[in-house]
């Protein structure tokens, strides 16, 4: 895990590097980080909504197709997946945007645990000698492995001359990093027993959580809206159910990981729900779902109107078949008679009248 933290932290502590740079306000570094990432994630939102929008446009059919095979749930599958694959639909796809979140928040994690690393841009061998003074500082090393280096951070705010090996420009810029925003320590970890002095020593920090789960809320309500014309009425219970959990989630991940991730997690919901908003004014699902029924609705007229008109064709047809068939026995009614009134003529003999026993 802390191989892919690094992996997935490298490329993101650029684009933090470059924010902090611009703003110098760890803050509003990590809310412009934000919105670079979900910039780029825009191509993944389109696929999204328009997953979302061309499911709203199946869902007549695959109603049908539900009706028609209740009882055989193999032949339900198998025409669903025809139904897919003819349309071009794939019901994994609107799960990408979410799969491509947690690789940014494991890569964010080590850019906050690491400043030193992604936004001071030290060498590993300096950063490796605060370390190493941190770790004979403390009882037990391994406890603070993943976050050493805000242990030298505040170790060299505390008392600079203890991290004097680390050479002077390291200590300089160690002191100038300011990793506060809004009052908040962003490299702080918010805990539950916070709480218990909440009302004697209140610490802002519990702000971040508490925010995260208030944004994953908003996110969920405009999700539900969006994705309420889309969603099987039978899985719809159980969907609703798993969205408003996603903020309970939100809240007591906020208390597991630094403050700053919090907060990008709360930016990430802020900036998603206002792009779902105008998503949702380009492919809105519901106005597409209300097209394709009214569309699904004319085609079945149209069939049922095409029906009546063969079968009554046909009918007109079978008419006409009649009709002709007793012409023909007139024709050859008329054809035996003339060959009778010419033989009398020619023979001298009486003319018979031509019966129907004579046309069979």
């Amino acid at each position: 895990m802390k191989f892919i933290n690094s992996l997935l932290g490298y490329p993101l502590g650029w684009i933090m590097w470059l924010c902090y740079k611009i703003t110098s306000n760890y803050g509003v570094a990590l809310f412009i980080f934000t919105l670079v990432t979900r910039i780029f994630m825009v191509p993944t939102a389109i696929k999204q909504q328009k997953t979302s929008a061309k499911m709203a446009m199946l869902r007549p059919k695959m109603t049908e197709i539900q009706t028609k095979y209740a009882n055989n749930k193999e032949k339900l599958n198998e025409e669903l997946m025809n139904l897919y694959q003819k349309e071009g639909y794939s019901p994994m796809a609107g799960c990408l945007p979410m799969l491509i979140q947690f690789p940014i928040l494991f890569g964010l994690i080590d850019v906050i645990y690491k400043p030193m690393t992604h936004i001071l841009r030290l060498s590993s061998e300096v950063i490796e000698i605060g370390a190493n003074i941190v770790r004979a500082t403390v009882a037990d090393p391994a406890k603070i492995a993943n976050h050493i280096q805000l242990y030298v951070i505040n170790g060299v705010k505390h008392d600079p001359s203890v991290y004097s090996a680390m050479g002077d420009s390291a200590v300089s810029a160690i002191q100038s990093l300011n990793l506060n925003s809004f009052g908040i320590d962003l490299t702080t970890q918010p805990t539950w027993d916070m709480f218990k002095t909440i009302f004697t020593d209140f610490n802002p920090v519990l702000l971040i959580p508490i925010f995260s789960g208030i944004t994953s809320l908003v996110m969920s309500i405009i999700s539900l809206r969006t994705t309420a014309a889309t969603t099987d009425p039978a899985a719809g219970a159980s969907m609703k159910g798993m969205m408003l959990t996603m903020p309970i989630m939100s809240l007591v991940i906020a208390f597991q990981v630094p403050a700053g991730v919090g907060l990008y997690w709360a930016y990430s919901n802020l900036i998603g729900a206002v792009q779902s908003v105008i998503m949702n004014k380009i492919y809105n699902p519901r106005e597409m779902a209300a097209k394709a029924q009214a569309e699904y609705e004319a085609q079945q007229e149209k069939e049922r109107q095409e029906r009546i008109e063969a079968k009554k064709k046909a009918k007109e047809g079978k008419l006409e078949d009649q009709t002709k068939a007793m012409t023909q026995k007139e024709l050859n009614r008329r054809k035996l008679a003339e060959a009778r009134q010419r033989d009398a003529e020619r023979y001298g003999e009486e003319y018979a009248d031509v019966t129907d026993e004579d046309l069979k």
